[in-house]
């Protein structure tokens, strides 16, 4: 059977690039990919990219028009429009709005839609802010029954010592165990 899966991008520009193969990737494996968007990733350009360019590539590769309102959003869990959730990169913010419930975007709205229904919730982090603050939410959804995580590490522990990024090229992977309900280990990767 054919999974339909949500593909969420939040603002971690830096990573789109690197996200965006996985993406396709997935695309061309066999699934059916719905692009998500926050306002952010909707409105703002960057030095890593155009926001038009990132949209009309998600919708060219999938052909799904991308969903960034919260209108947009809401139905897919209580009408099991798709059957689980990817969201890389995942935010600081992001992570921080799901652990406490807050659910004020596309990409919010959705996970929380699909977390009431028991649908896998898969998360790519990047955050340079996981291992400070953030580190009380991440471990809040490591313990978080249908929250799965992709393995990440320190990406920059000199510079950056509380930041960790997913390994992208885990996705699939960590979707797939995800689905049946496990998690790929382990979490934590060098």
């Amino acid at each position: 059977m054919r999974k339909k899966i949500g593909f969420a991008f939040t603002g971690s520009f830096c990573c789109h690039e690197a996200v965006l193969k996985e993406f396709d990737k997935l695309v061309k494996d066999g699934f059916e990919v719905v692009p998500l968007i926050t306002n952010s990733v909707k409105n703002t350009d960057t030095r890593f990219g155009c926001a038009k360019h990132l949209i009309s590539h998600l919708e060219k590769v999938s052909g799904h028009s991308v969903i960034s309102t919260l209108t947009e959003a809401e139905p897919l869990g209580p009408k099991n429009l798709i059957d689980a959730i990817v969201i890389a990169p995942c935010t600081g913010n992001t992570l921080a709005k799901l652990a406490n419930g807050i659910s004020d975007n596309a990409v919010t709205m959705a996970t929380k839609s699909l977390m009431r229904n028991g649908k896998p919730v898969i998360i790519g982090i990047s955050s340079n802010d996981a291992l400070g603050l953030n580190m009380q939410n991440l471990a809040k959804l490591l313990n978080t029954k249908g929250v799965y995580f992709v393995p990440f590490r320190q990406d920059n522990f000199e510079a950056k010592p509380k930041s960790l990024v997913a390994k992208w090229e885990l996705i699939e992977k960590t979707l797939k165990k995800a689905v049946r309900n496990n998690q790929i280990q382990p979490i934590i990767n060098a």
